[in-house]
């Protein structure tokens, strides 16, 4: 078997590209954008530092230590830190998301890097590098073979979070090309997540970003002190992409090819709902219908034109999705949340809670939410929202959104950043002031040395 194997792996081309990166060059729109998942990633930490999962990720860690759990008092080592720091900013479903992937980046790779950092007392530019190339490495992956990992039942955030956040901390860390190779190799048999949680609205896809962060940061250090990973975990027959894609062929020039001279870290896309993102261009086309003056009471039925792939992870078993089991089973049912986007002009943190998913308004109108498979979707490489509803006096409505707000064709700027983050702290339980005075403080963080004693509280 050994004849078999590639002279250059497909891990040493990108340990060669990611080693020779240096802290200080990135372009300017990676840094600003890297800047932007700072301030979302902490303000998720803190909307959802009360809540029930992040309570238990907390007390489930016996790990004290010197990193920061952000909004909390308690400090853990850098891997609990990390753990818990990435449930809760992938927790709401309100986090960042790659176009194509879909995968999310911020809340796996900025928890990891400023954890590892925070520990080993590395200066803010190693850190920002270390969150551009996790970011790079972790959306790239989800072009290599697309869609295949959720067809398997797989997360693909999970899958690709744990190499992204290798690749992430041992940059920061400053690793060398073998030891980087080493590290994802590592991170390969880390790797894990399956999607069972649609089932019942279980807690599981939560903890999976912080799981793969807290990977990254274990597979980095392990590869530092010399402990070897296989060079073939990408291609390999039996690497990554067998595992949890079913296939060893795949576009890994999508992976290598130009990185470091061209970032797709620049189109991540920042939600606008706290819900799963291809239901994002549904609750905006509902909300359209609503702002000409329909009224649910009109609407005879709905029938939506969706994606073939993400009808079994937002769409079936229908029923389900239109009277979800749970606020958290809620954010990834399609005819639930376009329904109370109908109906409440908008979908934000309090259309999860256990009494808004009972509303008999939105309920009604979700039972009337059909759809079928559009073949020639675009998905994963735009997401788009089709609504026809007819109404009861026989005319049809239709509406369009041709693209995820908040994606690359309509992004968010600086200051809707730091408006979410001023709303999600506030459901967080800080003040105003408490939210402003974090707010000015992250602006400088990659200018100085990690230290998110600041983020305590």
């Amino acid at each position: 078997m050994s004849s078999e194997l590639p002279k250059v792996s497909v891990a040493e081309t990108l340990a060669n590209r990611i080693a020779a990166l240096k802290p200080g060059v990135l372009p300017e729109a990676t840094t600003r954008k890297c800047e932007d998942l700072l301030i979302d990633v902490v303000g998720l930490c803190i909307t959802a530092r009360n809540e029930d999962y992040v309570k238990a990720a907390l007390n489930g860690s016996d790990d004290d230590g010197p990193c920061t759990v952000i909004g909390h008092a308690r400090a853990l080592t850098a891997s609990g830190a990390a753990f818990v720091n990435g449930t809760a900013a992938h927790g709401e479903d309100f986090d960042d998301t790659f176009e194509g992937g879909p995968v999310h980046a911020g809340a796996v790779i900025v928890p990891a890097v400023l954890a590892a950092c925070e520990r080993h007392h590395i200066d803010g530019p190693h850190a920002l590098t270390g969150i551009a190339v996790g970011t790079e490495v972790l959306c790239r992956l989800s072009l290599v073979v697309p869609k295949a990992v959720h067809k398997a039942g797989f997360h693909p955030t999970a899958i690709f979070g744990a190499m992204g956040a290798a690749a992430g901390v041992g940059a920061a860390l400053g690793l060398n090309a073998r030891q980087i190779v080493d590290a994802l190799g590592i991170a390969g048999s880390m790797a894990g997540g399956i999607i069972e949680y649609l089932a019942e609205g279980a807690w599981t896809k939560r903890m999976h970003a912080g799981w793969a962060a807290q990977s990254g940061i274990r597979a980095a250090l392990l590869a530092k002190q010399g402990f070897v990973g296989p060079r073939t975990v990408f291609e390999g027959v039996h690497g990554l992409f067998h595992g949890f894609a079913h296939t060893t062929k795949g576009d890994y020039d999508a992976l290598i090819g130009d990185l470091g001279t061209r970032w797709v870290t620049d189109t991540l896309a920042f939600k606008p709902y706290p819900c799963g993102t291809m239901a994002q261009p549904y609750i905006d086309c509902a909300r359209r219908l609503a702002s000409r003056g329909i009224k649910p009471e009109d609407v005879e039925s709905i029938l939506c034109e969706v994606a073939e792939g993400t009808v079994h992870r937002l769409w079936e078993p229908l029923a389900d999705k239109q009277r979800p089991r749970n606020g958290y089973a809620a954010k990834f049912a399609v005819p639930y949340l376009l329904s109370a986007g109908f109906v409440h002009g908008g979908v934000g943190l309090g259309v999860f809670t256990e009494d808004a998913i009972r509303d008999e308004r939105v309920l009604a109108l979700a039972a009337k939410v059909k759809f079928v498979i559009d073949p020639d979707n675009p998905y994963p490489n735009n997401y788009t929202g089709h609504i026809k509803a007819t109404l009861k006096d026989g005319s049809v409505v239709e509406e369009r959104q041709p693209y995820l707000r908040g994606g690359a064709q309509e992004p968010l700027t600086r200051q809707d950043v730091a408006d979410k983050f001023a709303l999600n702290v506030q459901h967080g339980g800080w003040s105003k002031a408490q939210g402003e005075a974090a707010l000015k403080w992250l602006a400088g963080l990659y200018k100085s040395k990690i230290d998110l004693s600041a983020l305590r509280s």
